[in-house]
């Protein structure tokens, strides 16, 4: 311990250039100058800091509040959304399989079924079609009415303006 407190010196003169230097006994470090005690002064506190000081802690905590009541809102506002897709999920489901069922029950074994079995109707037999033999030599002609006054000058009026048009 005593080690660390020494210190050595090398002085290259008295030795030569190629001597081992030779250490000294230790120095002790001189004793510093008094110093006068220490202290504190006694500080005035402004009348206006407490208040800063309050008013500073008040707003912060407006502050984090803000910033936590619109992150909850906004959590909120996601699980809604997410709940809602939830619910449009299922809708669709439910309309895919409604839409299969009306499908199946739209087919033509099933309405004829329905036909047969809930209101009794059957198939027509060849026997209940009757076939109705239409001439197709006939021509109808349609004699022509006699026209009113009004008809006749309008035919007229016609007439010449296909004339006078070429």
């Amino acid at each position: 311990m005593a080690e660390r407190d020494s210190v050595y010196r090398y002085n290259a003169e008295a030795y030569g250039a190629n001597a081992a230097p030779q250490p000294k006994a230790p120095v002790k470090p001189e004793k510093p100058e008094e110093q006068p005690p220490i202290t504190m002064k006694r500080t005035e506190v402004k009348s206006g800091s407490l208040f800063n000081i309050i008013l500073v802690s008040a707003l912060a905590f407006v502050m984090l509040g803000t910033v936590i009541y619109s992150l909850d809102r906004r959590n909120t506002m996601y699980s809604k959304v997410s709940s809602l897709n939830n619910e449009l999920e299922l809708a669709e489901a439910e309309n895919v399989r409604l839409q299969s069922e009306l499908e199946s029950k739209m087919s033509a074994k099933n309405v004829e079924d329905y036909a047969e079995n809930e209101l009794g109707m059957k198939k027509i037999d060849s026997s209940q079609i009757k076939y109705i033999e239409i001439q197709t030599d006939d021509v109808v002609s349609i004699p022509k009415q006699n026209e009113g006054v009004l008809a006749k000058v309008r035919e007229i009026f016609d007439r010449c303006v296909e004339y006078f048009r070429g």
